[in-house]
């Protein structure tokens, strides 16, 4: 008999990505089964969700967030605890659930790839929100998915509008890919304005609501560096064949342009409940409970050419795409230090760009043969980038 319903594993089920997964898990009853959830230090967000779907194996960031949540679900009188673990183990616990089918890869960070990688290996479905995945090991991942027979299915806006306007076409009949971007909050901003930008108004996203690292990448355009390098692996391209291009009103989420011209364009609401469901019901298309674009609100749909002047991050994820190796792992690596910093107000909003340049500059063009690889690259990415981060902060404490 064919199982009517799938069994899902949340990687990060407390971000905003999985927090909007089990949304659409839940406007959809009877479709699946949660069997593991895997959280950093949300434990009320958690414990909620424990509470509504009873999965069988939870983890934590530690030892002692472990104990609190097993504290919590006693005094809220769940029983039976479900088993809960922490940290590294604790996560490849929840991507390897002997019994999910799917895997939800939304944890943020490099955290969530070594358990996605062994989903993959595994032969399970992963619906993949996280981009360090691809960033930092898009040559390995990829080749344990052809090894398992496996697609990734995109959850983010623009790669899941990808793959639906592919469905359009041969690969063989693909000219190139077209990624919108909104432009995030200063696309108009004077260029000099751009030195005193504070953390607020780089996550005041006129679009969309997101995490704060995503946040402050669209508002950099390096979100759009890293879609680039995910879309070079996810879909078998060229980088040549991969452009982007700003479209303020992010409706257009992206476009595949064929050989003969035809361009198919996917329209959506701002909503990423929608590729979500999309990725979790794949290839059948549900009923969305009310999601709908509002043509009576569309007037207009601009474009505009991306200057690496203002976004230089741009031009510095397609110069670590094109290198290779151990780059684009710590173009992201580099990129989550400084933003960390930027948002602690260590660090001047261009002074992003320019650590992560400084990285790269610095980074061996060394080829991955094995995970640990990656994330040695990634933790020496990081070490190199905090020096960074910390000489920059001395060199303005001298200028004042």
């Amino acid at each position: 008999m064919k199982q009517s319903f799938s069994r899902l594993a949340i990687l990060g089920s407390t971000g905003s990505i999985g927090r909007q997964c089990l949304s659409v898990v839940e406007s959809l009853p009877g479709r699946f089964v949660v069997l593991a959830l895997a959280a950093g230090s949300n434990l009320d967000e958690l414990v909620g969700q424990i509470e509504r779907h009873r999965p069988e194996v939870v983890s934590v960031a530690d030892a002692t967030k472990a104990g609190d949540v097993a504290q919590k679900l006693r005094a809220k009188g769940v029983s039976p605890l479900p088993a809960i673990h922490h940290g590294r183990e604790g996560m490849l616990a929840v991507g390897t659930h002997a019994a999910a089918d799917m895997v939800v890869s939304a944890a943020v960070g490099v955290v969530g790839l070594e358990a996605t990688y062994e989903a993959i290996k595994l032969g399970k479905t992963v619906a993949l929100s996280n981009k360090e995945v691809l960033v930092a090991a898009g040559e390995l991942v990829m080749a344990a998915a052809k090894k398992a027979g496996r697609e990734l299915l995109p959850v983010d806006s623009e790669h899941n509008a990808v793959h639906q306007c592919l469905r359009g076409g041969e690969r063989g009949e693909v000219r190139r890919l077209v990624l919108t971007a909104s432009g995030g909050p200063f696309r108009k901003t004077p260029l000099a304005a751009l030195q005193s930008v504070t953390p607020e108004q780089a996550l005041a996203h006129p679009n969309w609501r997101m995490g704060n690292r995503i946040t402050i990448d669209s508002a950099t355009m390096m979100n759009k560096g890293f879609e680039i390098i995910e879309a070079r692996w996810l879909f078998g391209v060229q980088p040549n064949q991969i452009d982007v291009v700003i479209h303020p009103q992010s409706t257009i989420h992206s476009m595949v342009e064929f050989v003969d011209g035809s361009v198919l364009a996917q329209l959506g609401p701002t909503d990423m409940r929608m590729p979500i469901q999309y990725a979790l019901t794949y290839p059948e298309r549900v009923a969305s409970n009310g999601l709908a674009l509002d043509w009576s609100k569309l007037r207009r749909l601009d474009f505009a050419k991306v200057s690496t002047r203002r976004f230089p991050c741009l031009r510095l994820a397609k110069e670590a795409m094109k290198k290779g190796g151990a780059l684009p792992c710590a173009l992201n690596a580099a990129d989550e230090v400084a933003v960390a910093a930027f948002l602690e107000r260590k660090l001047p909003f261009l002074g992003i760009p320019e650590v992560i340049e400084k990285v790269l500059a610095r980074t061996p063009k060394t080829r991955f043969e094995k995970m640990d690889d990656v994330l040695t690259a990634d933790s020496e990415a990081r070490r190199m980038a905090k020096e960074e981060v910390d000489r920059l902060a001395v060199t303005a404490a001298a200028a004042l």
